[in-house]
């Protein structure tokens, strides 16, 4: 067998088109420490998103399109390092947040809060650290899905909070401020202060991801979220149902219009699968989601059932992903986890925070 090259090894990785990543290894820039000796080839390469459940379906591929340049072993070894990626322009990252991921819908009812947390324990299971910001004041969920109605977060200096730990993601929540059934009767410009304050005020440990649980709608919450606060990337929830899909789309133009990334589409409530015969029925019409992303040329991140079990578990302030992580529904949280970080991934990193300010007296 003739010797192998960096350059063979190479061309076989650009026939691989790894798993939610899109595109081959080469094209996604992923860095690449190539041996090559009498025993084989060994390969390893770092993703820019946590890898920690589905390593085997991005080695594996890449195995086998090696294995035939070879008559010796192939090893394929995984590494992850998450970055800071690109914010709008006027901002910068958190200290200590590399990532703020919105998850939005342009209409109420459609599951979005659902997602966002079983979003954001997907990525934390799968070994990313992973804070949760619950961004609806008027209406927040994330307390009661995460099992922290009763905890109120405290203030070590009386200008700060200290966030929540839960399901070993760090969160807060406008709902573990207020009790049950107390509601927030602000006008507008309260309530955009409120979500600056617990945004920017909370001493949010090193994270990877902070997920924002977006208020549905595109009005003062969403402005604010756009010029105050760092956004690397969106999520648009919606559901298969016309009526949703014009207030979706209308959210991707809300983000298209501030400079926010779009990274894809999931679509929520896609199918009921009936519990006692099986039958597959599409209660919101079908294809909605992909339709919308095809439109907009964005990848369909993941296609979510409609289950009693899933409302059951968050209701239950255990929600799918960490209640029955091997069941149908978690496997496609974990799918759309995976999709969305790696989409981020391939945008551009962010060097400003590498420059120092230099100031001349």
């Amino acid at each position: 067998m003739p010797i192998t090259t960096e350059k063979d090894i190479k061309s076989a990785l650009e026939s691989v088109e790894l798993p939610y990543l899109g595109v081959n290894p080469v094209a996604a820039g992923l860095p690449l420490n190539i041996a090559v000796d009498d025993a084989g080839i060994e390969v390893e390469l770092q993703v820019g998103f946590p890898v920690g459940g589905c390593a085997t379906e991005l080695t594996g591929p890449m195995a086998d399109a090696l294995g035939g340049l070879v008559e010796g072993n192939v090893s394929v070894k995984l590494t992850q390092k998450v970055v800071a990626h690109e914010v709008q322009s006027t901002l910068t990252p958190l200290p200590g947040v590399k990532n703020i991921i919105a998850v939005a819908s342009g209409k109420g009812g459609v599951g979005k809060s659902t997602i966002a947390v079983n979003l954001a324990l997907a990525l934390k299971v799968d070994g990313a650290r992973v804070g949760m910001l619950d961004a609806d004041i008027y209406g927040p969920s994330q307390a009661r899905m995460l099992d922290s109605e009763d905890e109120q977060p405290v203030s070590k200096d009386g200008k700060r909070f200290e966030p929540i730990e839960s399901h070993g993601i760090y969160m807060i929540s406008a709902g573990n401020l207020f009790g049950n059934d107390q509601p927030a009767v602000w006008r507008g410009p309260m309530a955009t202060r409120a979500l600056t304050q617990l945004a920017l005020d909370t001493n949010w440990p090193d994270l990877d991801y902070l997920i924002v649980d977006m208020p549905p709608g595109t009005g003062d919450i969403q402005l604010t979220l756009s010029q105050k606060i760092p956004v690397a990337g969106a999520v648009i929830v919606t559901t298969p149902q016309d009526i949703a899909l014009l207030d979706a789309r209308k959210g991707y133009q809300m983000f298209d219009k501030v400079n926010v990334a779009v990274l894809g589409v999931v679509e929520n409530m896609s199918v009921f699968v009936c519990p006692h015969c099986g039958e597959s029925t599409h209660l919101f019409g079908e294809g909605g989601g992909a339709d919308m992303a095809g439109d907009y040329e964005l990848p369909l991140l993941g296609q979510v059932p409609l289950s009693l079990d899933i409302r059951a578990e968050a209701d239950a302030g255990n929600p799918s992903v960490i209640a029955n992580p091997d069941g149908t529904a978690a496997q496609e949280y974990f799918r759309i986890a995976r999709n969305t970080a790696a989409r981020l991934s391939l945008r551009k990193k962010d060097y400003k925070k590498a420059f120092p300010k230099i100031v001349v007296e």
